[in-house]
Parts: structure tokens; C-alpha cells; sequence
């Protein structure tokens, strides 16, 4: 290769885009090292970085055309030497001229002052702060106010973040086009309605709390009786939605999004207390771009029953106005098998949703009303590529016999299905028609069983946690357990 053009060189490295990769050929020849080194574009340092300020003062000056920096420090001990620091934030800013893309994971020593360094950063577009626990919302303003083409920004389990002036200023510039909220106790639902005009250009939105508030006669934490604002917002750019763990009952909070929006193609709702079928139906009439929905529930009071808030209804509006539905997750959390009622859809409901659109992967979590008749349903769903069942405990081995006549089918997953056999697999290793299986927890399928099942396998016989089926934090659930009855 030492025969090759530098530009040459420097195409043929574009085209590696693994870290390993490119370290790799970077030990071949001094040439291919200074040739990967001028075009290395990301970086994805941490505890290995030290002493911090001078070794990524020496990365950006080895990598002079970085523009993508991921600083972690997941998992650091004290004995691997300080973090960095704000000092280091102000060599980096001062350092990497280029910078667009900044994410800072469990960095408990940057502060606010760290944070207003960002502001040397003219390109910077996209900022992701994952525990910062010295950030406060003093640290916050300043990025809104000195990083002038903020286009993404995640706050993730930033405690100390409190009065949201930072949001404001945001939501005056216009500029942010996604922004995600995540475990910021200082921040409620209602503190995002004063993001205002910035609602117009926002096209992807998530906010998500994670509190016992879950357990019987809680409050909402984001709750706030006397807020004033008017709901009058728009937000009709908005293509990807998700909420996670709010209340919207009594009080109204971002529900109102629901009723706001025209261009969703993504929505995903995680245990949200307080849903109404009509809204949503309305939502599904007016999304007709709608591609993915995801949706976590647990049984509650709905009128004079006790299930999950959506019905058949609902399976019938996304069929009707949604026909561009590719990929649909349904879990059910809590809704015990003796009970069937507590889930508000039916088997047949869910076969024909997925029968009427070009639904390509379809996951199914603890769907106890789901048999193997409705296995025989999927098998002739003209479009299904990917299934995955996760505590389906009604399907059988006669249900994944019928996964054989699929047309599409190549990707199969099973986690905890316990009713499914050795004997089930058996028909998939002759018919041969899947590329991948993945088989986790199901305590009746041996390895054994499943080999050359598929062109890839991954088996796993160790069982998960409730939670982790369920896509719940595991300090949740001794509470909920408590104020459950199976």
C-alpha cells in the first residue's frame, strides 16, 4: 500500500468505520498512520485517559480533524487516576477547532464553568449530558446562550438541574431539533410547556421520570397544581415521540402533545398513567406517516373495568389510518394470566393490525391473550421479518410450528416462553428458513436443540429479571410488587 496515493489512502479509510479497524491499519506503515490520523473523525475516550487535560491535549493534536468526541467514565474508581475536569473542557474546546459532536458520560468532575468553555466551540451541534451531577442550570444557559447551532441536546440524571431559563432561552433561539429529558427530578412535564416557540422545530422529543411513583396513590414528582401556562403550542414537525413513566390524570401536562401532532412516525408511550382511548384514536386518524409504535402498559381503572387503557379500537383506527405502519411493540406489565380481561386488546385484534399493514417486526411482551391460533394468524402476514416473543407463556410449539409457512420470517427471538420446546425448534432446524434465532431464559429449549436452527444463534439459558423484561428500573420493583396480586 506504501505504492498508493494519499488521497486514495484517504478514501479507503472513510470507509473503516470501526475503532478497531482503523487502529489497526494505523500500526501497518508510517504512512498509513499519518494518513488515519488526518482523517479520524470521532474519538471515544475515558478512564484510560491520564493524566486527562494532557493526554486529550495530545489526542486533538493527533487527530487534528476530530468533530465527533465521546468522554466516558462508566465504571471509573478513584485508584485510575482524576477525571477530567473543567480545565479539560477548556483544552478541548481550545484544542478540536472542528467539534460538532460532544457527549459526556459520568463526568462528576465538569461543572458549570466547564460547560461555558463550550462556547469556544462555534460548530458545536449536538450536546449529550449523561450524570453530570456538579451541572446545575446555571451550566445549562450557558451552552444555550454561547452555542449558537445547538441542534441535539440530552440531559440524562443531571440532579442538580432546577429552574429551566436555559429551556426558555432554547426554545427563543429556535434552533434545537432534538431534545431528550431523562431522570431530572428538577424538571416536570409542566417545565417543558415554557420551551414555547421551540416546540415548532423540535422533531424528536423524550422525557422520562423514574420514581415510585408507580405504587398506588402516588403523585406525579413532576406534578405542579398551580401552574398557569396555556396549552396553545405547536408542534406539528415532530416525527418522534416518547413519554415514559408520567401521569397525565388529573392534571393534563404533556398530553397535550397527543393532540398536537400531525407528522409522527415514531411514538413510543411507557407506562403513562392516565391515556384515553379517544385522544389516541384522534392522534392515529391525523399520523398517517406513523411507522413505529411502542407502547408499555400496565392495567389500571378504565372506567368500570381494570386493564390497559387501549382496546381493539385503537388496533382498528392504526390499520384504517396508519398504513405505513412497519414495526409495533406491545408489553404488558402486571396483567396476570388467570386474568386475561386486564389486557384491553384482543388476540384477534392484534393478528389483524398486523395482517392490514406492512408490518415488518412485531414484538410481543407478556401478551397472555396470545395463543397458538394467533400464531397461525402471523404465519400468513405477507411483510413479518422479525418477531419476538417475551413472556408469551400461551404459546406453544404447535403456535412456532406455523412460523415455518411465514413468507418474510428470518429473524425469531424467545425470552421466556416456557411452554416452548425442544420439540418446537425441531421444525425450525428443518425448515431452514431463518438467518437469525435468539433463544434467552426459556427454561424447556436446550442449546442442543437449537443448533442450526439458523444461520446465526444465540442462546442464553440464564433467566432475566421482571424488570428487564419489562424495560423497568430495578429499583422500582420491590414497590410494585407490593401493590400488585397475581
Amino acid at each position: 500500500m506504501e505504492g498508493l496515493s494519499e488521497p486514495l489512502l484517504a478514501e479507503i479509510m472513510k470507509r473503516l468505520t470501526r475503532t478497531s479497524d482503523l487502529n489497526s491499519i494505523s500500526l501497518v506503515s508510517k504512512q498509513l498512520c499519518a494518513v488515519e490520523a488526518e482523517e479520524r473523525g470521532s474519538i471515544r475516550v475515558g478512564c484510560g485517559l491520564h493524566p486527562a487535560a494532557e493526554a486529550l491535549s495530545s489526542l486533538c493534536s493527533r487527530f487534528p480533524s476530530l468533530w465527533k468526541v465521546e468522554i466516558n467514565y462508566s465504571g471509573w474508581t478513584s485508584n485510575q487516576g482524576k477525571q477530567l475536569d473543567n480545565q479539560g473542557l477548556l483544552v478541548l474546546s481550545s484544542h478540536c477547532p472542528s467539534l460538532m459532536d460532544l457527549t459526556l458520560s459520568f463526568c462528576s468532575y465538569i461543572g458549570d464553568s466547564g460547560l461555558g468553555y463550550l462556547a469556544y466551540c462555534k460548530k458545536l451541534t449536538a450536546l449529550r449530558l449523561n450524570f453530570a451531577p456538579a451541572v446545575s442550570s446555571s451550566g445549562l444557559l450557558s451552552v444555550a446562550v454561547g452555542c449558537k447551532s445547538l441542534s441535539t441536546f440530552h440531559i440524562v440524571n443531571c440532579m442538580k438541574v432546577g429552574s429551566v431559563e436555559w429551556l426558555e432561552y432554547l426554545g427563543r433561539s429556535g434552533s434545537l431539533e432534538e431534545l431528550v429529558v431523562k431522570d431530572c427530578n428538577g424538571i416536570s412535564q409542566y417545565d417543558l410547556l415554557k420551551f414555547g416557540p421551540g416546540w415548532i422545530e423540535l422533531q424528536k422529543f423524550e422525557f422520562e421520570i423514574n420514581d415510585n411513583y408507580l405504587q398506588i396513590g402516588a403523585r406525579d414528582p413532576s406534578y405542579d397544581a398551580h401552574y398557569s401556562c396555556k396549552y396553545d403550542i405547536c408542534c406539528e414537525n415532530l416525527k418522534d415521540l416518547r413519554l415514559a413513566h408520567i401521569i397525565t390524570e388529573p392534571e393534563i401536562g404533556l398530553r397535550f402533545l397527543l393532540g398536537k401532532c400531525k407528522a409522527l412516525e415514531k411514538l413510543c408511550l411507557d407506562y403513562v398513567i392516565g391515556l384515553r382511548e379517544v385522544e389516541m384514536i384522534a392522534l392515529f386518524r391525523s399520523c398517517s406517516n406513523l411507522r413505529s409504535i411502542s407502547f408499555r402498559f400496565m392495567p389500571a381503572k378504565c372506567d368500570f373495568d381494570f386493564r390497559t387503557p387501549l382496546t381493539d379500537d385503537s388496533l382498528k383506527a392504526l390499520a384504517l389510518y396508519c398504513p405505513m405502519l412497519q414495526f409495533v411493540e406491545f408489553t404488558f406489565a402486571f396483567c396476570a394470566d388467570a386474568y386475561p380481561s386486564e389486557i384491553g386488546f384482543t388476540e384477534k385484534g392484534i393478528v389483524t393490525l398486523i395482517q392490514s399493514c406492512p408490518i415488518r417486526a412485531v414484538m410481543l411482551n407478556g401478551a397472555s391473550i396470545f395463543h397458538d391460533d394467533g400464531m397461525k394468524g402471523l404465519s400468513s402476514a405477507q411483510f413479518l421479518e422479525r418477531l419476538e416473543l417475551v413472556d408469551c407463556n400461551r404459546i406453544t410449539d404447535a403456535g412456532i410450528n406455523f412460523l415455518v409457512c411465514a413468507p418474510s420470517l428470518s429473524s425469531l427471538t424467545l425470552r421466556h416462553c416456557n411452554k416452548v420446546t425442544d420439540n418446537g425448534m425441531a421444525e425450525l432446524v428443518r425448515s431452514r428458513k431463518l438467518e437469525s434465532l435468539t433463544v434467552v431464559g426459556c427454561r424447556r429449549i436446550s442449546l442442543k436443540a437449537v443448533q442450526g436452527a439458523a444461520a446465526s444463534v444465540n442462546y442464553c439459558a440464564k433467566p432475566e429479571s421482571f424488570a428487564s423484561l419489562k424495560g423497568m428500573k430495578e429499583m422500582e420493583m420491590s414497590t410494585l410488587f407490593e401493590q400488585f396480586i397475581f
